[in-house]
């Protein structure tokens, strides 16, 4: 890989190790839907440019930015506010194998018993990270977030069946439609929007414009230079790092501890998610959005 490549590499993995670190900074000024519909319309802004045909129904992408933006991301960040960070960047980690196996049952590809053992490790490790419910983890908050996962990993299925796209293209689509969603969806479920905007300080703020420019807009850029460059294969396992790193992260900046857990759970999960990522068909759907 060349030097400025795996600079754009090293980049990608520090900032998607460190999204679920500011965002934990930011929900504590935020209520997380409005958090996210604030995100959204920063990045839509940003991504308007490329608002062009997709060559697809308005009602099909619309449907995408349901699952990929609202749903997802609402889910994600909801489930963030009541767990760590290191715990919730390794859980979201679940799509993979969720990703798998929807693409199974859609589009009937093959799994491998490398991918199955990978599930079950996958799997096992957020269930540890979680400790039954017990501790300083939400049971509650840990299953949204995997309810979470599994909605993006739904959402990769339908951007599939979308066949070849922009993803720029689509992103910038994902973007604005799912912004006035998610301000909707807040305006319903939370409340205190006026008190948190005219109350956050410079970090909430900046927490904001990290999420919608530089781990949506800017990694997401780096990554598809990445993608464009070199095969698949030697780009995708790069991403695992990302949440390693985000266990660290967390706990340097927000004091989270580092058990035996949080370790062995996390170090589960990651070697199942591997074996699932490094072993699987490469026809499965890749991500659009950074988590």
């Amino acid at each position: 890989m060349r030097p400025l490549d795996a600079a754009a590499a090293a980049a990608v993995i520090v900032i998607w190790g460190s999204n679920f670190v500011i965002a934990k900074i930011g929900l504590a000024q935020f209520p997380p839907l409005l958090m996210m519909a604030l995100r959204f319309a920063v990045a839509a802004v940003v991504l308007a440019p490329f608002l062009k045909p997709l060559g697809r129904p308005l009602s099909e992408i619309a449907i995408v930015s349901v699952t990929m933006g609202t749903v997802h991301f609402g889910l994600m960040f909801t489930g963030l506010s009541g767990i760590g960070a290191g715990t919730a960047a390794l859980t979201a980690q679940l799509f993979v194998p969720f990703s798998v196996i929807l693409a199974r049952v859609v589009f009937g590809e093959r799994m491998n018993p490398s991918q199955v053992a990978g599930m079950v490790l996958a799997f096992a490790g957020v269930a540890i990270l979680g400790g039954a419910g017990g501790g300083e983890t939400s049971l509650l908050h840990l299953l949204i977030v995997v309810a979470g996962a599994f909605m993006f990993a739904l959402g990769n299925i339908q951007v599939k069946r979308l066949g070849p796209v922009n993803p720029f293209v689509l992103n910038a689509w994902i973007t604005v439609l799912a912004a006035p969603q998610l301000f909707v969806v807040s305006l319903v479920l939370e409340d205190g929007h006026w008190a948190a905007l005219a109350s956050a300080d410079r970090w909430g703020w900046g927490a904001v414009l990290f999420l919608g420019l530089v781990a949506t807009v800017v990694a997401l850029a780096l990554w598809y230079r990445l993608l464009v460059r070199y095969p698949v294969n030697r780009v995708v396992p790069l991403s695992l790092l990302g949440p390693v790193l985000a266990v660290f992260i967390a706990a340097a900046v927000l004091d989270e501890p580092l058990g035996p857990r949080t370790l062995g759970g996390g170090l589960i999960t990651i070697v199942g998610v591997a074996l699932v990522q490094l072993r699987g068909s490469r026809s499965t759907a890749a991500k659009v959005q950074a988590p």
